[in-house]
């Protein structure tokens, strides 16, 4: 099996250029657009009918469709099925036989530690379901606390938030890094390339001091960068 988050674009330029300034790397590939940091690779799609969402790839997926028909309402596509996780991701199942690109070698983002795909679901339980389907192991949280996380073999990773446990804005998907000390500094660093920030977020300080931000790209697919 294969991952990749896929971006919708308007624009394949203004989407590459906010990519190019936030220091991420082209991967060369035939059939798609893709980028990473090191740790997530994503796919520039500017199909209209494209939204933010996971795609993996492997040649069948007939056994996984058959049980997700239990749970959820699932599309069949020219080359493999499309479904929606509670969260409202879409979730793309493509039947192909590609290989996974090695990614060890790039250097982090501007935006830093990648800790992941994050996603805020009103059904903690069927949420966990359907990933555990196509791949995903739990590795931490209960869907009684506040929080899971899964992984899949390529080693991306997903934590999924119940809801009213993030006082800040949420979209579905978004990317999350976690900098320590460090974020103030890449937060600079962001101002300093005029990259819009669509939130400055102070829940979390006693003073309202920002420590936190959100931004997005020109798809909409959001990246919070946080200091833990």
């Amino acid at each position: 099996m294969k991952t990749l988050l896929q971006t919708p674009t308007g624009n394949k330029l203004l989407s590459h250029e906010f990519y190019s300034k936030l220091d991420f790397k082209a991967i060369p590939c035939d059939d798609y657009d893709l980028l990473t940091d090191g740790k997530t690779i994503i796919e520039i799609n500017p199909d209209n009918f494209a939204r933010a969402g996971l795609k993996l790839f492997k040649p069948n997926w007939s056994k996984e469709v058959k049980l997700l028909k239990n749970e959820f309402k699932v599309h069949e596509l020219e080359d493999g099925y499309m479904l929606a996780s509670p969260s409202g991701m879409w979730v793309y199942l493509i039947e192909k036989r590609i290989e996974q690109p090695e990614i060890n070698h790039f250097t982090p983002s501007l935006l830093g530690n990648n800790a992941g795909l994050s996603l805020e679901s009103p059904d903690m339980l069927r949420s966990e379901t359907l990933f555990k389907i196509i791949g995903f192991q739990k590795t931490e949280g209960e869907e009684n606390q506040s929080w899971i996380s899964l992984k899949n073999e390529n080693s991306f990773n997903i934590s999924i938030m119940k809801p009213f446990s993030c006082p800040h804005l949420f979209f579905n998907p978004s990317l999350t890094f976690f900098n320590g000390i460090r974020n103030a500094e890449i937060i600079s660093k962001i101002r300093r390339l005029h990259i819009p920030i669509t939130q400055e977020v102070t829940a979390f300080n006693a003073s309202g001091k920002v420590e936190n931000i959100i931004i997005r790209d020109p798809g909409g697919l959001a990246f919070f960068i946080y200091n833990d």
